[in-house]
């Protein structure tokens, strides 16, 4: 249920490079219950296992000023129990039926699944509905939370290497959009908010009309269909306006740049540029652009900083994902002894190639080599592949793209390549956060 630092790394690699198996596409059927709630299922008797999922379209982009940190707290919350739950006995009980749950929040949206023998299906639909329907929200459950988030920001955020990071790159790349602020929000909102408050918001976004069911694995349409109908039929659609924000964040036009002192040892530098749209020609350029740049031995980036020039032990690149335009972040942490200036120049250098040079038909060849492993990989697994069509549905509703998407990457030339590069990777579009060890500050 935490949504740590180093996953974010991986999230923004593995999420927007997904969706596909090569071999053979994924089937899926999907329909709407008359209280709107969507319905996917999936079916795959490989394993006797099922996977019941709600992706619910809420996360602190639907937040506002003062009341930042309610998506990933509701996160926890709603572990806490409902009507015909005790508390605690959540987790316990899917495990004693041999299963595993867990959940997920970013900006734009919060996942709930769980994981169990496939004879224990309806206990699966039983509990999201619960969670749905009679979700506890009382003092009792508010309080433990709030203790339990604050730890957690504490441990994940505040006192880990490099755990602002993220928090520093958003809130200086975003002035009007919430984006501004990063899904653990702020204690002193969480502190301050009231009872009523969360009930409003549980009321207003825990919704059928605001909710995709999303079931995979080893089962029998006909009998799941009934069971769906039977634990989420009755349950009313929400009649509360929903917040969607529509704010549309101005055009960067100058570089940015700040300093941030943390607990750690090795300097970082993190450039940062604001991203492509989403979902288009453009955003997949970009994608295919930042594996070029960090990922394998062979990495551009790797090959430059750490191997060749030693400048630094770490690099990355990769798109933060998001449903609305984002930021592509490029980092690297500093060796011994090695300045942040010493690496801006040495990124600087490897950035100016491919905004200037076409890449080479090997290194082409490769991305696309690895595009289609990444989505081979993706889908092996259940819960990979009924997030992915949650997703879809969520943000696009458009399900298919599971299947359709890694044409869209196979489209990319390496003009478009080089074209983004030149487009999005300029200085006016760009923050430069020097990540430095608390010892440099100046008292």
């Amino acid at each position: 249920m935490k949504l740590r630092f180093l996953s974010l790394f991986a999230l923004g690699v593995a999420t927007l490079s997904n969706k596909l198996q090569a071999a053979e596409k994924i089937k899926f059927t999907e329909y709407d219950l008359p209280n709107g709630l969507h319905v996917i299922l999936h079916e795959d008797h490989a394993t006797p296992i099922v996977a019941v999922s709600v992706m619910y379209h809420v996360g602190s982009k639907n937040e506002k000023v003062g009341r930042t940190g309610f998506a990933h707290f509701f996160e926890h919350l709603l572990f806490e129990g409902s009507e015909n739950i005790k508390r605690g006995e959540y987790m316990k009980l899917v495990q004693a039926a041999g299963g595993q749950l867990n959940a997920n929040t970013s900006q734009d949206r919060t996942f709930y699944f769980e994981s169990l023998p496939s004879n224990q299906l309806e206990l699966g639909l039983w509990m999201e509905s619960e969670r749905m329907l009679h979700a506890k929200i009382d003092t009792i459950g508010v309080e433990t939370q709030r203790k339990v988030v604050k730890e957690e920001k504490k441990q994940s955020y505040d006192n880990r290497p490099y755990g602002q990071l993220l928090k520093v790159v958003y809130e200086n790349s975003f002035t009007e959009h919430p984006y501004h602020w990063t899904p653990i929000g702020y204690d002193k909102d969480l502190s301050e908010a009231t009872i009523d408050e969360f009930i409003n918001f549980y009321k207003t976004y825990y919704v059928p009309n605001n909710a995709t069911l999303v079931i995979g694995g080893d089962i029998d349409p006909i009998k799941t269909k009934a069971l769906i109908a039977k634990y989420f039929g009755s349950i009313p659609k929400g009649t509360k306006e929903l917040y969607r924000p529509s704010i549309v964040e101005p055009a960067q036009t100058a570089e940015k740049r700040t300093t941030f002192y943390d607990n750690i040892q090795l300097p970082a530098l993190i450039i940062s540029y604001r991203a492509p749209k989403p979902f288009t020609k453009d955003a997949y350029a970009m994608q295919l652009l930042a594996q070029l740049l960090s990922q394998g031995n062979s990495s551009r980036l790797r090959n430059a900083l750490v191997d060749k020039q030693q400048k630094a032990v770490e690099v990355g690149a990769f798109p933060m994902p998001s449903e609305d335009p984002g930021v592509v972040m490029m980092f690297a942490i500093a060796n011994m002894g090695i300045k942040n200036a010493e690496l801006e120049t040495a990124m600087n250098e490897e950035i100016e190639k491919v905004r200037t040079t076409l890449i080479s038909d090997e290194e082409y060849k490769k991305l696309m080599n690895q595009i289609e492993s990444d989505f081979i990989n993706q889908n092996r697994r259940i819960l990979g592949i009924i997030e992915n069509l949650a997703t879809n549905y969520t943000y696009l509703k458009n399900t298919n793209l599971v299947n359709t998407e890694l044409a869209l990457y196979q489209q990319v030339t390496k003009e478009d390549i080089m074209r983004v590069a030149k487009q999005y990777l300029t200085k006016e579009n760009r923050l430069v956060v020097d990540y430095l060890p608390k010892s440099e500050e100046k008292k």
